[in-house]
């Protein structure tokens, strides 16, 4: 039988290990952490009663085939919707922005600011739903090597060429547009309101560094249907680990035997450069047919593997890869709902449910990437807040609820040698943090029990994130589809016989996808059958 270790139990390393079960293989996962999920995990040991989904925070994106193919809804899959999905509170007591996935409430909401924009918002969404149409079906293909090598290579590029054709003259020119334009220039040749624009314009700085404000990574954000309809993100039942646990159960009872509190020290590999299993840190040794790791390129490479002297240039370019990055992740426990200035009530609203952004201006927005770029963590960050307790129960003691917080722009890398020591990050979660919210929520201070901050520094520890970088790797033009992670290696395979990616530096590229491990996983098949 065919054996095959996968590294990492993160959501595209539980995935992968289904897919390989699934075609009768010998399937052994190794996590390092004593939970699996990697990013994608509940944890309950970070505040007492509460379930705290400690890194990413909401669901949208994961491929729906993947759910029908391993049964995850019996495992406890469940996407929970949110309406409204979005609120935008403007400074004092003065007006906000909610949007949803109704579009008439939509267009009443926006023409509070402009009626203009309001009658063009159609037009945007329809239009960004004809982009994220002819990327969908490129999620899940092996992307081509460029230039074509190989007849599977020139089939996948002639696929493309003409998909692209057939968007039309309008439609190619709008694509290439989104792909090479600052967000900040797309969205300003649709509309003029500032806070809509604002609004719109988190999707494409999320996990990005300063100042990069890709068009792609706003498109990347809008593709999901895990909930149903493209673009609507919501809440996973139980947390974002329910997600990782289903995938668990599946893999389990598919025969995969998965190992946490079981770290790879590194992997093995014979005289001519052949994989042929791992080494644990304990020093015990598993024997494989190949290896998938789900750790991001530079981990995989520098850290688990030894140098192999004839891929020096393989490593050189590896070693430049943009990780940049510039997040930090707070979850705080709450003893009540935080009370809007601009729509009060500690009762449950519409302005608790969805994702909260605290942006109110393109100008807010650039000011704290600006201060990002120079390596100066933003005095007035931007915050996208969602309280998930607000529509899962299950999260958070009676009367109690759970706060996520996702903050740009707080670099990896400090000015003037600083580091993200304890007192750092204490100092500025309540001076900064905190001293943001003070200026939109009256009760903040009141109503936290207890909190938790990730910087960068501590998301590379904690979740083996280089640079604490959540996307395994920038997501710009020159580290996507073809290029992710390097050109000539997007098809999940390394110059390394037997050693495959499977992680969110791979194509697709990150978010909570699953498609990565799929994708992997069918060519892994591929080369083993």
């Amino acid at each position: 039988m065919v054996r095959v270790v996968v590294i990492g139990a993160g959501h595209n390393g539980l995935v992968n290990a289904c897919y390989l079960a699934l075609a009768g293989y010998e399937v052994t996962v190794f996590e390092k952490r004593k939970v699996v999920g990697g990013c994608c995990v509940t944890e309950t040991d970070i505040f007492p009663g509460f379930k705290v989904s400690s890194a990413s925070y909401v669901n949208s994106l994961f491929c729906n085939r993947i759910v029908e193919d391993l049964n995850l809804r019996a495992y406890g899959y469940k996407v929970l919707l949110r309406d409204p999905s979005s609120f935008t509170p403007l400074p004092g007591n003065e007006n906000y922005l909610f949007l949803g996935r109704d579009l008439e409430f939509n267009q009443k909401e926006i023409a509070k600011f402009s009626v203009s924009d309001s009658q063009k918002y159609e037009a945007y969404e329809v239009a960004l739903d004809e982009i994220a149409q002819f990327l969908e079906p490129t999620f899940s293909m092996t992307p081509p090597t460029l230039p074509p090598k190989t007849m599977p290579d020139l089939a996948t590029s002639a696929f493309l060429i003409a998909k692209f054709i057939s968007l039309g003259l309008s439609g190619s020119l709008r694509f290439l547009k989104l792909m090479s334009q600052d967000a900040r220039l797309f969205l300003d040749s649709w509309f003029e309101s500032d806070v809509l624009k604002a609004t719109l314009l988190t999707d494409a700085t999320i996990g990005a560094a300063p100042m990069d404000f890709s068009g792609y990574v706003l498109l990347h954000h809008v593709m999901g249907e895990a909930g149903g309809t493209r673009g609507v993100w919501g809440y996973q039942r139980g947390g974002m680990g329910a997600i990782s646990n289903a995938l668990a159960q599946a893999a389990k009872n598919l025969g995969v035997k998965i190992c946490t509190d079981t770290p790879v020290k590194k992997i093995l590999t014979n005289s001519v450069g052949v994989v042929y299993g791992v080494m644990l840190q304990n020093g015990k040794k598993t024997y494989a047919d190949c290896v998938v790791s789900n750790a991001d390129p530079k981990v995989t490479f520098f850290k688990l593997l030894p140098g192999i002297p004839k891929l020096s240039h393989f490593y050189r370019k590896i070693a430049k890869l943009d990780f940049s990055s510039a997040v930090t992740k707070v979850n705080i426990a709450l003893s009540g709902l935080p009370d809007f200035k601009c729509c009060p009530g500690i009762q449950l609203g519409p302005q608790h449910r969805g994702t909260i952004h605290i942006s109110p201006s393109v100008e807010y927005i650039v000011n704290a990437a600006q201060e990002g770029a120079h390596g100066v963590p933003s005095t007035k960050p931007t915050l996208e807040i969602t309280i998930p307790s607000s529509v899962d129960d299950t999260l958070a003691p009676d009367g109690c609820h759970l706060m996520n917080v996702f903050i740009q722009y707080t670099p990896y890398h400090l000015a003037g040698g600083q580091v993200w020591t304890k007192e750092f990050k204490e100092a500025y979660f309540q001076n900064n943090i905190l001293g943001v919210m003070r200026e939109y929520i009256s009760n903040i201070d009141d109503i936290i029990l207890d909190y938790q901050i990730l910087s960068p520094f501590d998301l590379e520890q904690k979740f083996s994130l280089t640079e604490g970088n959540i996307f395994h790797g920038a997501m710009r033009l020159s580290q996507l589809f073809s290029l992710r992670p390097l050109r000539g290696y997007a098809n999940y395979r390394t110059p390394i016989h037997g050693l495959y990616l499977c992680g969110a530096g791979t194509h697709p590229g990150g978010g909570v996808v699953g498609v990565n491990g799929l994708n992997a996983a069918r060519e892994v098949i591929r080369d083993l059958s």
